[in-house]
């Protein structure tokens, strides 16, 4: 059995919030947008049908309460949830947070604009306020 190793991609363009029962949640660093993905702690698993039925169940329970979580805190316009892997081919579920009047709209966010870093305060709040409401949620 492969152990699951994050991808080195996905470990420098985000920041871990917590830890799910299937899935760790990471903030993306682009302070263009609220913006988490889920990734599944599974070796070598490029698509979801790859998951076991379990696994996919679990993952889509994880995706709800995080997606959920994101709707409370941000009111977002529109919630965008897709799993892409042209560039990371891990299994990674994209949760963006999206308004009208963001810098991309109504375009998909991929290559629009560059991303804008958050400060270390910035990002240790953002990861702060998004895994309290994440955690509050989980133990409802």
């Amino acid at each position: 059995m492969t152990t699951f190793i994050l991808h080195p991609q996905l470990a420098t363009d985000s920041e871990l919030v917590t830890e799910l029962s299937l899935c760790s949640v990471r903030l993306i660093k682009d302070a263009n947008y609220p913006w988490l993905i889920l990734v599944p702690r599974i070796a070598d698993i490029k698509d979801v049908i790859d998951l076991s039925d379990a696994q996919q169940h679990v993952l889509w329970q994880e995706s709800a309460l995080v997606s959920r979580a994101l709707k409370h805190l941000f009111t977002p316009d529109k919630l965008n949830v897709a799993a892409l892997g042209n560039i990371v081919p891990q299994l990674h579920l994209h949760h963006i947070v999206r308004y009208q009047h963001d810098v991309s709209w109504p375009n998909p966010i991929w290559g629009q604009v560059p991303p804008k870093t958050y400060s270390e305060q910035q990002l240790a709040e953002q990861v702060n306020l998004i895994k309290t409401e994440i955690e509050a949620r989980r133990d409802k």
